[in-house]
């Protein structure tokens, strides 16, 4: 299979390079950790100016027809650079849910605003005993008249004091477990009702603890299907595995080669240490687990390119999730290790990029989680092959998959 970027893509590719080069320094990046919002707005208004905000969305909703490639290509960049701006939160997240479960108008112009940089999105769907059970949901939507009412809480919504709408799991109906009852809607930051509790995370991002009291929603807010709204949110799950999954892959490339750099300058017993065959084969791991982890990247990437199966597509990016998490410990702990204790100070950057591959570890999903999904839905898409019922195992949800197995 021919992996080579087409022009386009090479372009794209160029283009956030050159950025992360030019705007990325660890000076740099240290002041926009310390700014009011985490990141930079001009940064933000330009990204939108080169058109990366909709490169992946359709041509009729303001975007410009790309795929799942074009966002690897950028969050990819953006790992390598450490780059704090909300790609994944606002444009992978919340706009995979306006463009899978977008119905109205006002829906579709939300995306646009997005697309052009005028709107910040997020998404909101952790709870405190939800783990990472999408479908356990406890915050409740209550139906009153044109309205829904919406009480309960989640926990680390990514950027959610920028944001300016929430994407939210809400349940509708059914008990706290149910796939059926599940519902997306928005939800504006200043709505009556909705109070935060802002924090800086351990890889120097901002997230949020957001309550609503009895928040009055407009039902036009719902995206999709009122109650069917767990394979919606599945959908925006994938689509952020395989986000943070290319971000990875970037992030293991830099901690690889500034290793390697490391070992061909440091001396000890007047040689550099690069030259002690056992460090050359630690060198060699990290290169092995850093491949290992774009290939399956790029397995996940063409899984959320095909639409032909929900069941798959989500099998998929569990492996890739596994995988991720596999590579991003090896490569993490051997050049911590390596480095010595300056790897570990505040002052180099080698801690910051090992703060956030653990942190990606824990997204959407644990290795032990996505293993358990993975093993699930093999089981379930087998027998229904063998039944001629593959369609039955696309809409199970991953806590249903992970109970059966």
């Amino acid at each position: 299979m021919d992996f080579t970027l087409s022009s386009d893509q090479a372009m794209i590719k160029d283009s956030v390079d050159r950025f992360v080069a030019d705007n990325y320094e660890q000076r740099q990046r240290a002041e926009l950790v310390a700014s009011q919002d985490g990141f930079s707005r001009e940064h933000w208004a330009q990204f939108a100016s080169l058109g990366w905000l909709g490169i992946a969305f359709p041509e009729e909703r303001g975007g410009f027809g790309g795929s799942p490639v074009e966002t690897m290509i950028i969050a990819e960049a953006f790992g390598r650079g450490l780059v704090l701006e909300p790609f994944v939160p606002s444009v992978v997240l919340g706009g995979t849910a306006l463009a899978y479960g977008g119905t109205s108008k006002a829906h579709h112009d939300l995306l646009e605003a997005m697309i052009g940089g005028e709107k910040l999105l997020t998404f909101a769907y952790a709870e405190e005993r939800s783990r990472y059970d999408y479908g356990l949901i406890e915050t409740q939507a209550r139906a009153d008249g044109d309205d829904l009412v919406v009480t309960g809480k989640k926990l680390a919504v990514p950027f959610a004091a920028a944001a300016d709408t929430y994407v939210v799991t809400v349940r509708t109906s059914g008990g706290k477990r149910d796939p059926d009852g599940v519902t997306v809607l928005l939800v504006d930051r200043d709505m009556a009702g909705v109070t935060r509790t802002d924090y800086r995370t351990v890889d120097d991002r901002r997230a949020s603890t957001v309550t609503f009291d009895g928040v009055r929603v407009p039902k036009a807010n719902v995206l999709g299907e009122t109650g069917k709204g767990l394979p919606l949110v599945e959908r925006i799950i994938d689509a952020g595995i395989g986000a943070v999954a290319a971000e990875a892959v970037g992030n293991t490339s830099v901690l690889l080669r500034r290793t390697v750099e490391y070992l061909k300058t440091r001396k000890q017993f007047g040689v550099p240490i690069g030259s002690f065959q056992a460090l050359q084969h630690r060198a060699v791991d990290m290169l092995i687990a850093t491949e290992l982890a774009r290939s399956i990247t790029f397995y996940g990437t063409m899984a959320l390119a095909d639409d032909s199966s929900a069941a798959e597509r989500m099998k998929a990016l569990s492996a890739t999730k596994v995988q991720i998490a596999r590579s991003g410990r090896v490569v993490g702990e051997s050049a911590i290790q390596l480095h010595g204790g300056i790897g570990m100070s505040e002052e180099y950057v080698i801690g910051h990029y090992f703060k956030r591959i653990s942190m990606i570890e824990l997204e959407f999903g644990d290795s032990d989680f996505h293993l358990g999904r993975y093993v699930a839905l093999g089981k379930q898409l087998a027998g229904a092959h063998s039944n001629g019922e593959a369609r039955g195992a696309a809409h199970a949800s991953p806590a249903e998959a992970v109970a059966r197995a």
